[in-house]
């Protein structure tokens, strides 16, 4: 059991006191060699698990107040010392892979009528509806065996465990995003809201790129509320967003610098990159240095026009992978021209919400690359009408 997780929380820590067999995998309790009988009355050992989204930060909230009472099981279904199932308890039967080595296969329902007071109470007390049965053939076998056991892992990008995918058990899934370096080109307006979703993934390191100060007007364009003492300090962008997100990713490398002939080597290696520069020479020399490297990547960007007192336009997102290249030069799809300062998103326009919805949109195209979400589409550029709120897909493979 992780030192900080048991030091914060009397529950846990009682549990592995008491000589039971406890670990923190894949964001989940685990508690292996609970002797339990199977259908043929012979003694056999399976794991207890429970989720973990009865936790805030490093210290755990009640399952009462969570409502949270069912547990998992790993290995056969458990029965009474005649080799009865024990009915009484169960609630699913049906394999669910929660994480490399972690597979379940049923899960229980069986609570007091007051709920457990705290993870010690829940998982103790199915050990010992299991447990009993076992006992009754073989008095000398119990799950207290005082073993030491492995616990979460410690090289986690994150500071504390995600629980969001393990309370609807999609840590598994999750796990397709376990790359080693993803990039993120300009963090002022839609880059650094891509960087806000991207800091909630496994990806090992983030690497943000600008060379720009963080300003006034960029307060009301990224996620977060800055004082107005930070902003005094005229922070370099990538320094701020670097200092919240570090609180909750470990592998946040800001890089204060921009894009230029002589800069680009500086960028090293990665496995997918998210674009959120303005057109002109610096994107067209980063394009091909992802091309020439077998990176793909993301490009987003707005058109933006006032019409009428009011606002118009489209929300692009383009996506260039090492199978498909040729559209972004042969239908235009990327614009390297200079002079995009010109446009009315240059100018400052605090529009906020269509840089959360480019975000957005280029992660979930992202997360489609790797597998996270099913794609029947397979787009490789997309624009989202603003004024007819449709989304028009192009170059399909």
């Amino acid at each position: 059991m992780s030192l900080p997780l048991t030091s914060r929380n009397p529950d846990l820590a009682r549990i592995v006191q008491e000589g039971y067999e406890l670990a923190v995998l894949h964001n989940h309790l685990v508690v292996s060699g609970v002797p339990y009988v199977n259908s043929k009355r012979e003694v056999r050992l399976g794991t207890l698990v429970s989720d973990m989204s009865n936790i805030s930060g490093d210290v755990t909230v009640s399952p009462i107040e969570a409502g949270k009472h069912v547990a998992m099981w790993a290995g056969e279904y458990p029965c009474d010392s005649a080799g009865s199932p024990l009915e009484h308890m169960r609630h699913t039967t049906g394999d669910q892979t929660l994480g490399p080595g972690l597979t379940v296969n049923h899960s229980f329902s069986k609570k007091p009528s007051e709920g457990y007071r705290d993870y010690h109470h829940k998982l103790t007390t199915y050990v010992a509806m299991i447990e009993r049965h076992a006992q009754d053939l073989d008095p000398n076998v119990s799950a207290r065996t005082h073993r030491f056991v492995e616990s979460e892992d410690p090289h986690s990008p994150f500071h504390y465990p995600d629980t969001a995918s393990g309370r609807v058990g999609i840590t598994n899934v999750m796990r397709k995003l376990e790359l080693a370096r993803v990039g993120i080109f300009g963090v002022g307006g839609t880059g650094s809201y891509v960087l806000d979703l991207v800091a909630k993934t496994p990806v090992r390191q983030i690497a943000i790129f600008d060379g720009d100060t963080f300003l006034q007007h960029n307060a009301f364009r990224a996620p977060g509320a800055p004082s107005g003492d930070e902003l005094r300090e005229l922070p370099k962008k990538v320094d701020y967003l670097a200092g919240i997100y570090s609180r909750m990713h470990r592998g946040i490398e800001p890089h204060d610098f921009a894009i230029a002939a002589d800069t680009i080597d500086r960028i090293g290696a990665l496995d997918f990159a998210f674009i959120c520069m303005d057109p002109g020479t610096p994107k067209r020399l980063l394009v091909e240095y992802l091309e020439q490297n077998g990176v793909p990547f993301v490009d987003v960007g707005m058109g933006i026009e006032l019409i009428d007192e009011g606002l118009t336009g489209l929300v692009r997102v383009t996506t260039s992978t090492p199978a498909k290249r040729e559209h972004v030069r042969d239908n235009r799809r990327i614009s390297f021209k200079d002079g995009g300062k010109d446009n009315i998103y240059a100018k400052n326009i605090q529009i906020a919400d269509l840089n959360a919805l480019n975000a957005a949109l280029a992660v979930i195209r992202w997360k489609k690359y790797f597998g996270v979400y099913i794609d029947l589409g397979h787009e490789h550029h997309a624009n989202f009408a603003l004024n007819g709120n449709v989304i028009i897909n192009e170059d399909k493979t």
